[in-house]
This record gives structure tokens, C-alpha cells and sequence, in this order.
């Protein structure tokens, strides 16, 4: 590994173990606060972010998806992982269910520029497979830091493994609509994937009304105080 990418690292506090004889170093884990250390910019957490080896997806990536958005935003959305149009661009949510997103947004009352979007996992999993428990656990922290740095006044879940990852449950996605949760005090949405909707259409209704429920959210500064 590069010095530039030890230091960065090393400043986030994120721990990284160079066996003598190895060129690469071991699997890095982070900081004991389950963060990538408590300061760092975002420049250097998106430095951190393309530079990470922390788990095994750093083999198969065509390059790593940070985020894309208003670093001002109240309305933060979280998703799954990269497919395949995102791991060739490098964004989050394009393709056919990006645009449906986008449309969600606009009849919300927002561009897509206006939000901050990104995903619990910033690398592809080959096939589009779920990300495994470890590979989860490496990348979390990264997710975590972006929401202290944006600090929105709410966070919309799009996706079960999104919800499920963020809020650590194993509660199905069905059973998670319709409250608002709290992450470290901020209030959390959840809603169906796009990708889902594309294939039940039928759906799109439930998701208008999460939306709606976000909307509220974001217009009374405070949600209710429910938990996963």
C-alpha cells in the first residue's frame, strides 16, 4: 500500500497490519468506536473510500462508489451496493432504477441534486449477490462516518438490505415500513428498492407513502420515536 493511502488511513483511524515478507497488508479492521475514526474531512474519507483493501471485493470492483449529492442535505438516501452500470460510472442508483428514483425525488419535491445519496456497501458484489456479514461489517463504518459529516434530518432506507444492515435487524422490510426510526438520534425511513418496483409495480404505492412519511418527518424537525 502507498504511504499517502497509510497516512490516510492511519489519520482515520482505521488500523492496517503489514506482515513482514507481504507487499499487501492484512485485512485492516476499524477503529474499537465501529467509525473510521472520529475526524477526517470528507476528501479524506472518500481518499480512505478508494483506496480501501479492507475486504475482498477491492479484487473484483472496477472502482469504488462513494456517494453523490448536496453535502448540505437533510434528506440523506441509503442503498444496497453497486450493480454493474454503477461499479462502470462510479454513482450511486443510475440505470433503470436511478431514474425511477429520480422521479420519486422529483414528486417528493426534490432533484436528485438536492439529496445525498450512497450505499451501505461501496463496492460491487460479483453477480450482484448480497454482501456477506464480513464484507458488511468492513464497509459500515465508512457509511456511518458520511452521516455524521452530512448529519441529515432524515435518512430514507431504500432496500432491505440497506434497512436491515443500517438498523442492525433482521426484521423484514414489509414489517419495517411505516415507522420512523433512530440512528444515533436521527430519524430513519424505510421504503422498497426501486429495483423492486420495477418488478411489482403494484408496489409503488406503499413506497409513495413512505415517502410521504419522510416528508412529514423533515417538516416536524422530530419523528416518533420508534425502534427497530
Amino acid at each position: 500500500m502507498q504511504a499517502r493511502q497509510l497516512a490516510i488511513l492511519d489519520a482515520m483511524g482505521v488500523a492496517v497490519y503489514v506482515p513482514r515478507g507481504r507487499a499487501e497488508p492484512a485485512p485492516a479492521r476499524a477503529s474499537a468506536d465501529g467509525l473510521p475514526g472520529g475526524g477526517g474531512d470528507w476528501q479524506a474519507l472518500e481518499d480512505a473510500v478508494r483506496g480501501c483493501r479492507l475486504c475482498g471485493l477491492c479484487e473484483t470492483r472496477t472502482q469504488t462508489v462513494f456517494g453523490v449529492g448536496n453535502r448540505s442535505a437533510r434528506l440523506m438516501v441509503v442503498g444496497e451496493a453497486p450493480g454493474a452500470e454503477e461499479d462502470r460510472q462510479g454513482e450511486p442508483f443510475v440505470g433503470r432504477a436511478g431514474i425511477l428514483l429520480n422521479a420519486m425525488l422529483r414528486a417528493a419535491g426534490f432533484e436528485r441534486g438536492e439529496v445525498y445519496i450512497a450505499n451501505v456497501q461501496k463496492c460491487r458484489p460479483p453477480n450482484n449477490r448480497d454482501p456477506s456479514d464480513e464484507e458488511a461489517e468492513r464497509c459500515l463504518p465508512y457509511l456511518r462516518r458520511q452521516i455524521e459529516l452530512l448529519d441529515p434530518a432524515v435518512i430514507l432506507c431504500v432496500g432491505r438490505i440497506a434497512a436491515q444492515r443500517l438498523l442492525d435487524t433482521d426484521t423484514p422490510i414489509g414489517k419495517l415500513r411505516g415507522g420512523v426510526y433512530r440512528l444515533d438520534g436521527r430519524p430513519v425511513v424505510v421504503t422498497y428498492h426501486p429495483a423492486y418496483l420495477l418488478r411489482s409495480p403494484g408496489e409503488k404505492r406503499k413506497s409513495w407513502e413512505d415517502l410521504k412519511l419522510a416528508l412529514g418527518v423533515l417538516a416536524e424537525g422530530s419523528g416518533d420515536g420508534n425502534r427497530a
